[in-house]
């Protein structure tokens, strides 16, 4: 059932939306524009009603913050007015407003106005999970990341909790593909791929093609060592596909694997860990493969024994 937000200081004209809306729609109300603003973020919604006039933030104020965060900008807001002026129309509309809706409601107009800009939403949502998908692998591609990965960081820092960033590269990737060709090559990433994303399920999990051979994933809430220890545990079980590689350089398939924990601040830059992860993957290749290397909230390394391939 799609969620639908409803942010209205009168508790009598949000009651009647519900009442209209709530057979077909999972509907939340909120009086208050800031509760609003946080109940967007944090709700999925496919559709917000948001009231014009309300005290101290009013519904073109919020409208602009909506339309600024990542989270919120492509969900549809119809506002509630008894402003029916085309200044104020136009205002709506170009802070990104879609519709609007006039009071007093009709029930078969409120009904058909939701109806289509939740279909209209359904739509651009399906277009954009393709648009986001690798197509080789099903998992995320980079774009889902590059976005993906900022609405992540900013939720740590708002949480105060670790987040954690890997880089992922299956081991002499080149010789494999000139020894096999490249459609035993594509086998091998899909297999990789599958192998990883089966590990990283949870709610707080992300896991992307990076490019080529390479993946990155995030994870949020877990210390450092426990990191390690799982990010060991699927470098073991991509070497157990028993992938069999050219053996001048390798028996089998292998990744190595290198990443950070941080608990970051609000002044603190992804990028600038992402770059430590990157460094840690280069050492664990660097240092033979097939292992992983991880730097711990203290920028201590955190090393897997050797191992032979």
């Amino acid at each position: 059932m799609e969620k639908i937000l409803i942010i209205d200081d009168s508790p009598l004209q949000a009651a009647q939306l519900k009442g209209i809306l709530e057979d077909e729609y999972k509907v939340s109300i909120t009086q208050d524009a800031e509760d609003g603003f946080r109940q967007a973020n944090e709700k999925n919604c496919s559709l917000i009603l948001l009231d014009v006039v309300m005290p101290g933030m009013d519904g073109f104020t919020l409208l602009r913050k909506l339309q600024e965060e990542i989270l919120t900008r492509s969900v549809p807001v119809i506002l509630i007015t008894s402003l029916s002026d085309a200044e104020n129309e136009q205002r709506g509309l170009v802070l990104g407003a879609v519709d609007y809706i006039t009071k007093p409601f009709n029930p078969m107009v409120v009904k058909a106005r939701v109806q289509t800009h939740i279909k209209l939403y359904q739509y651009r949502r399906k277009v954009e999970q393709q648009s986001m998908t690798d197509q080789l692998t099903g998992i995320a591609n980079r774009r889902r990341y590059d976005r993906y990965s900022l609405t992540k960081w900013k939720e740590a820092v708002r949480l105060n909790v670790p987040i954690s960033i890997c880089m992922f590269d299956i081991d002499h990737f080149k010789v494999y593909n000139d020894t096999f060709g490249h459609p035993a090559g594509d086998k091998v990433i899909m297999a990789v791929a599958k192998t990883a994303s089966a590990c990283l399920q949870r709610n707080t999990d992300f896991f992307a093609r990076y490019g080529g051979e390479e993946f990155v994933a995030l994870s949020l809430g877990e210390p450092s060592e426990k990191m390690f220890e799982h990010l060991k545990k699927i470098r073991q079980a991509v070497e157990d596909l028993r992938i069999p590689h050219d053996s001048s350089v390798s028996q089998w398939i292998t990744v190595s694997i290198g990443g950070v924990t941080v608990i970051p601040s609000a002044e603190s830059s992804y990028t600038f860990y992402l770059k430590i992860a990157d460094t840690m993957l280069y050492d664990a290749k660097k240092e033979g493969r097939n292992r992983v290397i991880w730097a711990d909230e203290q920028m201590k390394r955190l090393l897997e024994k050797p191992r032979q391939t």
